[in-house]
């Protein structure tokens, strides 16, 4: 949902400071991140094509009034609403594409499939921008939440597991069939799936690294704004650099890490945040150099934050639930992301703070220190994930 989009007419309009349009995104996206945790173990028994349906349903459903009925209170009741159904839909896709998929293009294939997300988003702010200029911001998310409805329908109709079509899927030497699930995994919880090895580091991993990416898309058009200037629209688009950037990265890594790094997703994920945050720096100590500078390095910061976005969130918690013996990939891919997505909520109330009494400077200098503490979380899960390594003799993610 295009909140970032909207902010300054929300600001000037309906009268909020910058303090309180954080608290809206937390109306959003705590709700997700919560929902998300609690729910990932009853997902995993309904099925990613029941979770993923009915969400997109809910999630369209709870949009579709917003702007044009209530105040604050009752906008921030719908982003709750929003939030809390979106928050099935990740895992579901997760564990759809693990279904569909052989293990030893995991990587590959969820570095593709997070490219959905960040174009997503491209076209998103686009129309967004759009709809903003022709009918004003209370006509933003009309469209966007009748498209989520109907995708919703077309999943429910088409998107039958191998299990459900009775189809066996090549070179797929984890793949197992419902029957053989033990037990325990109908009565699993979220706790089982936290203490899954390596779990709880790629969890944390996740939460800097979605604070960061949140706060760009939350708070960079207000930046580029107020800061250095932009134009509403010139703003809007520009943050595109970023979001363009996250497609590549997304793309690249999956493949870079199958054939370069033999399927060691954790050893590409570290060099690939350290790459991101010093692009984050160099994004802050040059953000006066105008336009060809400020697009080049969100463009590095997003093409390097993209990647290891999409397999912390999905293929390595994947690959480790499905190593459980209670083949728990869609809760350990649920769990993670719901974790990681604290830092979605954090986003708003922390850097609207920052913003109201430090100024806007602070404000990246806050998200380049979260992106460096990404990097020390993924750095203990490559050195645990080494460890591992060493007892089973099978790197994480790679070729079964």
């Amino acid at each position: 949902m295009p909140l970032g989009i909207i902010k300054a007419d929300l600001r000037d309009q309906a009268g909020l400071n910058e303090a309180q349009l954080g608290w809206m995104d937390a109306a959003l996206l705590a709700p997700y991140a919560l929902a998300q945790m609690a729910l990932a173990p009853a997902g995993q028994r309904l099925g990613a094509r029941r979770t993923l349906g009915l969400g997109l349903l809910a999630a369209g459903g709870a949009m579709l009034p917003f702007g044009l009925v209530g105040g604050p209170g009752a906008m921030a009741m719908m982003l709750a609403l929003n939030g809390a159904a979106q928050s099935c839909c990740w895992p579901a896709c997760a564990r759809s594409l693990a279904e569909w998929f052989p293990d030893n293009r995991r990587n590959s294939v969820f570095g593709l499939f997070g490219t959905s997300a960040f174009t997503g988003g491209i076209v998103g702010t686009v129309l967004a921008v759009y709809l903003q200029g022709a009918y004003g911001w209370r006509l933003v998310h009309l469209i966007p939440s009748l498209l989520c409805m109907c995708f919703g329908l077309l999943v429910l109709l088409v998107l039958y597991s191998p299990e459900e079509l009775g189809v066996a899927v090549h070179e797929k030497e984890s793949a197992v069939t419902k029957s053989s699930i033990p037990d325990a995994a109908q009565r699993l919880t979220w706790r089982d799936v936290w203490q899954i090895p390596v779990i709880p580091e790629v969890a944390a991993g996740l939460l800097f690294l979605k604070l960061v990416r949140y706060g760009v898309y939350m708070w960079l058009p207000m930046f580029l704004s107020q800061q250095l200037h932009y134009g509403r629209q010139a703003a809007g688009l520009l943050t595109q650099a970023f979001d363009v950037g996250a497609v590549l990265g997304s793309a690249v890594i999956g493949v870079a890490v199958d054939r370069v790094f033999a399927g060691r997703a954790l050893t590409g994920c570290l060099l690939s945040v350290v790459a991101s945050t010093l692009s984050l720096l160099l994004f802050s100590l040059t953000s006066g150099w105008g336009a060809p500078a400020n697009g080049l390095f969100l463009l590095m910061a997003g093409m390097f934050g993209g990647g290891p976005n999409t397999l912390l969130a999905a293929a390595i918690p994947t690959e480790l639930g499905q190593r459980d013996e209670r083949r728990a990939a869609q809760a350990a891919s649920g769990a993670v992301n719901g974790f990681g997505s604290v830092g979605t909520f954090l986003e708003g109330p922390l850097l609207g703070a920052v913003a109201l009494h430090l100024g806007w400077p602070a404000v990246f200098y806050s998200m380049v220190l979260s992106s460096a503490m990404s990097v020390l979380c993924v750095l203990r899960a490559v050195l645990l994930e080494q460890h591992w390594r060493r007892r089973l003799r099978a790197p994480l993610n790679g070729p079964t």
